[in-house]
């Protein structure tokens, strides 16, 4: 008896795959979406992605105009017939994922560390203007 995987929305996959080329967006080279994790902390915001086996050298990280932008590649290990894969579920290619950074967020101090295949973005808030006080002098 053969197992079958049951993926009630890989026809609409399929379909944005097919309209997103037809577009010519980035995103129509994207095999995988790395899962993500977004806080906010006191003094900066923290993007931390899951990008196992994924090196260092393959992510590229930008800030333009108000976006974080995370894209990479995980390389795929060759394979031979004689090691006997029955099933390979472990997406390989490139990946994107993309980020409206808050106002307050200050782009030109992002930090990026690559540790255990996860990837941590510190993006640390500007401080707030406060308002000032301003006295009336008599004319």
């Amino acid at each position: 008896m053969t197992i079958v995987r049951y993926e009630p929305w890989a026809l609409f996959g399929r379909l944005q795959k097919q309209l997103e080329q037809s577009l010519g967006t980035d995103a129509a080279s994207i095999s995988w979406i790395p899962h993500v994790d977004v806080r906010e902390e006191a003094e900066r915001f923290v993007v931390a992605a899951d990008l196992p086996g994924v090196e260092g050298k393959d992510i590229e990280i930008t800030a333009d105009k108000g976006v974080l932008t995370i894209r990479g590649e995980r390389r795929s290990e060759k394979k031979t017939a004689d090691e006997g894969y029955e099933r390979v579920e472990r997406a390989t290619g490139s990946f994107l994922r993309r980020f409206t950074l808050p106002e307050s967020a200050d782009a030109e101090a992002i930090k990026a560390s690559h540790v255990n295949g996860v990837l941590e973005v510190s993006i640390p808030k500007r401080p707030q203007e406060q308002p000032r006080r301003i006295s009336v002098q008599a004319a």
